[in-house]
């Protein structure tokens, strides 16, 4: 298979990576981990505007239609700046809305949707399911949490759906495993690198998209600027998917009245809660638990293209490290050691990307753990190779490296640890 993007998709790229730089994300990434959200809101109000969120929307609801391509090159983009927020749980929970809507329950789309498109309002998602972590990420912050709760209702995700953890829903569990990282404070610490990865081949049914109806780029009487996204006449729908495992008649999506105390995380900018018991039920039934796994695989999509983004930015700092810094009189990028290491670093994340345009293409469960286990283990193997080569200054919280230290671990195994998604490509 040749995939390449479209020049609107490169330009979506580039103009997200303009604008991101320009916003300056590391300052709104401190002040989210420090419990000031706005310069985060307003990050994300900009990215609306750009039409990220509209990409898992469809155009009845003041979308785009599902773009998974698109949302692809986004959520890279959102992972090499570290940008913060439920980004994630808001496009999973306009896919959960989206597939209720496709299935005749459009009361709640029609209520929710066209804000989180818009920007107005963004949203976290907890699926309190049998055996499922309870946590929300950014509830505090979030306009709107939902709570898919009732047995079975997250399909084969299991208890990583929501990316909380299974540790931290047993009695005693320290809050800083509330993500599943369990590493503290410093990533790439004390841990194995995961290093198997799972068989996967590329599809090789699929077809680069072309130029015409990829909803990127402006068009002529349009008013849209150059790499935003504009809907497109047919965008294909992605859910539901075929073979959506069904669920529990009593899975319930609810409004959650509130949340929990606040925990900090491995990851000071992802801040986890329980949100609160009760609330305003916005639809039950079978449909609600097919919805809930299709979000969570839509959640796993996202947290791929986001951990690839991280696993780039480490890379392309360390590299620029290893330039600079000089031992025995020479750059310690001419060194051998240093060489191969990176070059290791390059493959790994390189192998993670067709695997994630090829998920795109299919959206199948399968295609998207595979994609979601390599992108989640590359980022975290750049981690490691960015805090050793750094060295001492790797491990201080001054340098902005640490921003996207800290988020490699945490991506990797939220919305489904590499074990479970290896398991989730066996079984087909």
């Amino acid at each position: 298979m040749r995939f390449l993007l479209t020049d609107e998709q490169r330009a979506l790229a580039r103009s997200l990576d303009a604008m991101l730089t320009a916003a300056d994300t590391p300052a709104a990434v401190r002040a989210w981990s420090a419990g000031d959200h706005a310069p985060g809101r307003a990050l994300c109000s900009r990215l609306a505007q750009a039409g990220v969120f509209a990409l898992a929307v469809p155009e009845a609801y003041e979308g785009v239609g599902m773009l998974p391509v698109e949302l692809a090159v986004s959520f890279v983009e959102l992972g090499r700046h570290a940008v913060p927020g439920p980004v994630v749980e808001t496009v999973a929970t306009a896919a959960l809305l989206t597939h209720l809507a496709e299935h005749g329950d459009t009361s709640p789309a029609k209520r929710l949707l066209p804000g989180l498109a818009t920007g107005e309002s963004t949203a976290t998602l907890a699926l309190s399911t049998a055996g499922c972590g309870p946590y929300a990420l950014d509830a505090d912050a979030a306009t709107v949490t939902l709570v898919v709760s009732g047995e079975d209702a997250a399909g084969g995700w299991g208890d990583t759906v929501t990316g909380s953890g299974r540790a931290t829903a047993r009695t005693g569990a320290k809050p800083e495993a509330a993500d599943g990282t369990g590493t503290g404070a410093r990533a790439g610490t004390g841990a194995r690198p995961g290093q198997a990865t799972p068989r996967a081949a590329p599809r090789t049914e699929a077809r680069p998209p072309t130029a015409a109806g990829t909803g990127t780029g402006a068009r002529a009487g349009t008013g849209a600027r150059p790499g935003q996204v504009t809907p497109r006449a047919g965008a294909k729908p992605v859910g539901p998917r075929a073979g959506a495992p069904g669920g529990s008649p009593h899975a319930r999506l609810l409004i959650a009245p509130g949340h929990g105390p606040v925990h900090a995380s491995a990851d000071p900018a992802r801040r986890l809660s329980v949100p609160g018991a009760g609330g305003e039920i916005l639809a039950e039934g079978p449909h609600v638990a097919a919805a809930a796994a299709y979000a969570a695989d839509v959640a796993a999509f996202a947290t791929a293209a986001q951990a690839l983004g991280v696993g780039l930015a480490l890379l392309d700092r360390t590299v620029a490290h290893a330039k600079r810094r000089s031992q025995f009189g020479a750059a310690i990028g001419s060194f051998q050691a240093v060489k191969h290491r990176l070059a290791d670093t390059l493959i790994g994340l390189e192998f993670a990307r067709p695997l994630l345009y090829g998920a795109a293409l299919s959206m199948a469960p399968a295609d998207i753990a595979a994609a979601k286990a390599t992108a989640g283990e590359a980022a975290y193997a750049a981690a490691r190779t960015a805090l050793q080569l750094h060295g001492a200054v790797g491990y201080t919280d001054e340098l902005d490296l640490s921003l996207w230290l800290r988020k490699a671990r945490p991506l990797r195994d939220a919305w489904g640890t590499p074990a479970r998604c290896r398991a989730r490509v066996l079984s087909g």
